[in-house]
């Protein structure tokens, strides 16, 4: 019972390092990348609609996205969820193409981004710290039914306590990657 408390709160953890991972490639650096546009939603047929299913983005020439779309008439609306997002571009329409370039980050907006990062960061470290607390509660359950000895359940808490050590180390070293990016030049 305890080695599969300890798998559960493993894998929920190495989840939250995955979802971070996941956000922070929505965080525009210089570099152009497709991750970028992954939470801007075009009204679609009636309902909310990510824009990667109803176009093709592409990178062309590193600083800049190509948007094609499978429906021509979407134009319209994918400009204004460009616009509405809060990403800072302007697209610019080309018969049935929309260009984004993405010009380097002022040194202002760098930090205004790093504060970001570590915002999220924050966010995972939380998310890390209550599986160890649902984990510990878990293993004071198997105390308090009779399932497992006093000595066990240190040794599970110190297991789950390690396991968080290193998840924490790991979303540091994430973030620390992440700001290393945005501050290039």
């Amino acid at each position: 019972m305890l080695n599969e408390i300890k798998q559960d709160a493993q894998t929920r953890m190495a989840k939250s390092i995955d979802a971070l991972k996941h956000t922070l490639t929505s965080i525009r650096t210089g570099r152009a990348s497709p991750a970028l546009l992954d939470r801007i939603t075009v009204k679609a047929y009636g309902t909310d609609t990510p824009l990667n299913q109803v176009a093709s983005i592409s990178v062309s020439e590193g600083h800049s996205l190509v948007i094609t779309l499978f429906d021509k008439g979407m134009i319209k609306d994918v400009e204004k969820a460009i616009y509405a997002s809060d990403l800072g571009l302007t697209p610019n329409v080309a018969g049935t193409v929309i260009r984004l370039n993405l010009p380097p980050p002022t040194e202002e907006r760098r930090k205004e981004l790093g504060k970001q990062v570590q915002k999220e960061g924050e966010g995972a470290k939380i998310a890390i710290r209550n599986i160890r607390q649902d984990a510990n509660k878990a293993i004071a359950t198997l105390l308090k039914d009779k399932s497992i000895s006093e000595d066990d359940k240190k040794r599970g808490e110190d297991d789950i306590q390690k396991l968080t050590d290193k998840s924490i180390k790991d979303v540091e070293s994430v973030v620390a990657e992440k700001e290393k990016e945005l501050m290039a030049v």
